[in-house]
């Protein structure tokens, strides 16, 4: 639906070091990064960007799509590691539909960052 999704951060650092952990499960990584802030995703193409601002954003819902149950699990494991706070494990949704399987966790500036796979399990 979106072609790029762009937010302020207050600790550029931290929720770059956030971001390119919890992501990388997914496939996502630098795609570029100057004084307008990182771009990360995926073949080439920017589809987050982060930038550094004294504004402390309202929490927003991010979620990403992962290609299979275990990505979602991945995601879960390393955006804990990267310094991310529960808020959701591994598991499916089925109030949203049968398949919903996702993951949740608040990052750095409060953001509920999600995985989210839309496939029954292989």
């Amino acid at each position: 639906m979106f072609d790029h999704i762009g937010f302020g951060v207050t600790d550029y650092a931290a929720s770059k070091e956030f971001f390119l952990k919890a992501l990388q499960p997914l496939g996502i990584s630098i795609v570029m990064e100057g004084e307008h802030g990182i771009g990360m995703g995926s073949n080439g193409k920017p589809s987050l960007w982060l930038y550094q601002t004294s504004e402390k954003p309202a929490p927003m819902h991010l979620a990403f799509t992962a290609e299979n149950r275990k990505q979602v699990q991945d995601f879960h494991r390393a955006a804990l590691e990267a310094g991310g706070q529960e808020n959701g494990g591994p598991g499916l949704r089925p109030h949203y539909h049968p398949n919903y399987y996702g993951a949740f966790v608040i990052g750095p500036d409060g953001h509920n960052v999600e995985a989210v796979c839309h496939r029954p399990e292989a």
